[in-house]
């Protein structure tokens, strides 16, 4: 009868320990741990936050220099083109000049040669200005 009686108070013992398990919380403590999985997941989601800004902060400034990079290629390549132009307009006016004679052809190169220096003049200018 002894064991029986040590069962049934270890069955009763057990009995309330899950009883006790499954009983619901204060509203204050219920309150104070949503408070702190709040806050908890708040601060998650900052440093989320943070690290998404900082990441997304790198890739514009990767972009900013790759931008800067092609615009000052362009502008380095239609300063290029121009000088070509520029030397072609050049030859193409001083072979016109051949026809004259004396000072006519003396007017003629001259012209050529500051058409030609003003078209470079304006192409490293135009070429600057592009560049950032």
């Amino acid at each position: 009868m002894r064991t029986h009686l040590r069962s049934l108070s270890a069955l009763a013992l057990g009995a309330f320990m899950l009883a006790g398990c499954h009983q619901a919380k204060s509203p204050d403590q219920v309150a104070a741990e949503v408070a702190k999985a709040q806050d908890k997941a708040n601060t998650e989601v900052a440093r989320a936050e943070q690290s998404a800004d900082k990441d997304v902060s790198n890739a514009a400034g990767k972009v900013g220099d790759k931008l800067t990079d092609l615009n000052n290629d362009a502008a380095t390549d239609a300063y290029k083109i121009a000088i070509a132009k520029a030397d072609g307009d050049h030859k193409v006016a001083l072979a016109q000049c051949d026809s004259m004679s004396g000072d006519a052809q003396k007017a003629c190169r001259n012209q050529a040669d500051a058409d030609y220096d003003a078209a470079k003049a304006n192409a490293k200018a135009a070429e600057q200005s592009q560049k950032q």
